[in-house]
């Protein structure tokens, strides 16, 4: 059972593996939201996510003869690392499955913390099932990343964090991949308050806990996309299930598209690097049925690999009108192109790439087509500059970005 005095045991515990993650107010996301929000940045712990509570109360809960055996988890990457750096501070060996998909950051953190890295599967659950067979060939004591009371409990400690230092939070947003972290702390929470409401933030990718709860039972998945890895979990977890149904209050999906905006809001906004995972709670804060509350989204990790990191900066840049491609057909003679270019300038444009194709046409006197690629403040300077190119008669087309 999750009982009070467990959480505060377990509040006890990880201090002395945990750094304090104080609430942050975010003047911007209140005012665009209506709501009084904070973050629990949990991506600046030690070891960047917030599974080392769960992972560090859970083997502080066995035996001696259960941690001598070795440990042995499946993870995407931050339970690896919060079982890994738990298991140095015990002394004991642990061995880590992960899926091949995982981020070279979380795979070479987690390694340097001293446990021995297996990459198994594309999919948290194929790692898992890796994992449980050696488990059974090795005779290694299982920590599981979600579906154990244990591990739930310690997860759950940021609850008692957030209402020590906001005693009167409406909303905690929270990320929901196997449901462990999501289990704790509505649990928690609704020990302290039950007025608090607790909404469980899902990729649309990989909603297993939304299906489950519409089901009335545990559904499995057929697969799960999403760039939000560390939440791409098929199945929650039977154990902790119960309780999700209990003490969750709702379940917002968001799409991915809607990460990669979070993750530049944050990083402009709070300079905070964010990982997608853990931007979920962010982004659903445009979702929440709710004004002028006191909300807190938890922020559940920062362990991104920065060509992730790249790709991610691109692509929300592009969707938010910041970098655009425009074709414009040019006759081929000398003076076009500086023409382009002149309008561009005149309107604050930044020219960031140039692709001029002579054989588009047949005719090369013509047309001839230049693709410029150009950064701009956003939609409302995109228009302006596409409108100049128009003034001038170049007929701009838009086109896919290309950087």
């Amino acid at each position: 059972m999750l009982t009070l005095d467990s959480f505060e045991e377990a509040s006890k515990k990880v201090l002395e593996v945990t750094q304090e993650t104080k609430l942050i107010a975010s003047p911007y996301f209140s005012e665009l939201t209506g709501n009084r929000v904070w973050f629990k940045p949990e991506n600046m712990q030690r070891t960047g996510a917030y599974k080392v509570r769960g992972s560090y109360y859970k083997i502080s809960t066995m035996s001696e003869e259960e941690r001598e055996r070795g440990l042995i988890t499946s993870s995407a990457g931050n339970h690896a690392q919060g079982v890994a750096y738990a298991a140095q501070r015990y002394g004991v060996k642990a061995t880590i499955v992960m899926p091949t998909t995982t981020p070279l950051i979380k795979v070479e953190r987690t390694k340097s913390y001293g446990a021995e890295v297996v990459l198994h599967g594309n999919v948290y659950d194929e790692a898992y099932e890796h994992a449980c067979k050696l488990a059974e060939e090795h005779g290694y004591t299982f920590v599981h990343p979600f579906d154990d009371l244990a591990v739930a409990t310690g997860q759950g400690t940021i609850a008692m964090e957030i209402v020590q230092e906001l005693p009167l939070v409406d909303y905690i947003l929270v990320p929901v991949g196997g449901g462990g972290l999501a289990t704790g702390v509505s649990t928690l929470a609704k020990l302290l308050n039950p007025n608090i409401k607790i909404i469980g933030v899902e990729p649309v990718g990989a909603a297993c806990v939304k299906a489950s709860l519409e089901a009335g039972h545990v559904v499995k998945l057929d697969h799960a996309n999403t760039i939000a890895d560390g939440t791409a979990v098929l199945e929650p977890g039977h154990n902790i299930f119960p309780y999700l149904q209990e003490n969750l209050d709702g379940i917002i999906t968001i799409e991915d598209d809607e990460l990669v905006v979070a993750f530049l809001d944050m990083v402009e906004n709070h300079k905070m690097v964010v990982e997608n995972s853990g931007l979920l709670t962010v982004a659903a804060l445009a979702h929440l049925d709710a004004k002028g509350k006191k909300v807190v989204s938890v922020l559940s990790g920062g362990n991104m690999d920065v060509i992730t990191m790249s790709s991610v900066v691109q692509r929300g840049l592009i969707m938010r009108d910041r970098i655009f491609t425009v074709s414009v057909l040019l006759p081929d003679r000398p003076g076009e192109l500086v023409h382009v270019a002149e309008t561009i300038a005149n309107e604050r444009g930044n020219v960031i790439r140039l692709d001029h194709n002579q054989f588009v046409s047949a005719n090369r006197n013509d047309a001839v087509e230049l693709r410029v690629t150009i950064e701009a403040f956003g939609t409302e300077h995109k228009n302006q500059i596409v409108n100049a190119l128009e003034s001038e008669g170049l007929r701009p087309k838009l086109v896919r970005a290309q950087v």
